[in-house]
């Protein structure tokens, strides 16, 4: 078996009930979830729009809040003036393109203001059920670090892992990934001693490697 093949099933085995960790109740939510969750917990994601959503978890009720009347409730979430604006511009466009409704195809969400494709494909594969593997910054970082896919951009990696893993486990991947990147493979720090993973890993094989020449 390839080592690309045993990590697979290695990390299948270590996380069988991986699963999203932002809290949504439907597409839009999630899609909301998810342009708060960059460069942010997914635990003070939660916290937000657990406030947020109360008032306002549809694109109708989004829509009417000013700029700074969103601002004032994201803004624990960092870079919240920019955030502000891509919810406001997303939701806007689901008004006037999609009669409301968030597409369900990874092109039509792509189509919509301040949507990026990492947050088209975590909302086509989580909500829609679509196959998709959307590179974060832990996905992008243990995919180079055990050489699932290597790439110097997320379009790259995501391009090597949609190479490397069968089409259906596409959207598992990428929450194993995630799950795999959060509890061991940090990015300072890594736990390569505790790591089931090391076997097939080049960035702990190459730095074992340059361990002993020194």
């Amino acid at each position: 078996m390839e080592a690309k093949e045993e990590i697979l099933k290695t990390l299948a085995a270590l996380y069988p009930d991986a699963r999203p960790a932002l809290r949504f109740s439907d597409p839009y939510e999630l899609l909301v979830a998810v342009i708060l969750s960059a460069q942010c917990t997914d635990e003070r994601v939660n916290k937000v729009t657990e406030v947020l959503f109360r008032e306002h978890n549809t694109p109708e009720r989004m829509a009417a809040l000013t700029q700074e009347e969103l601002e004032g409730y994201i803004y624990s979430c960092g870079f919240y003036r920019m955030k502000a604006a891509h919810i406001l511009s997303a939701s806007r466009d689901i008004l006037q393109k999609f009669g409301g409704k968030v597409p369900g195809t990874l092109e039509e969400l792509q189509t919509l203001a301040g949507v990026g494709r990492k947050t088209a494909n975590v909302v086509y594969s989580v909500a829609f059920g679509g196959d998709a593997i959307a590179v974060d910054t832990h996905v992008f970082r243990v995919s180079n670090r055990l050489g699932l896919s290597e790439g110097k951009t997320p379009e790259e990696v995501e391009k090597g892992l949609m190479r490397a893993i069968p089409q259906k486990d596409w959207s598992k991947a990428h929450h194993w990934l995630i799950y795999h990147g959060r509890r061991v493979c940090h990015s300072q720090r890594p736990m390569c001693g505790d790591c089931a993973l090391a076997a097939w890993c080049k960035f702990y094989l190459g730095k074992r490697s340059n361990d002993g020449k020194e």
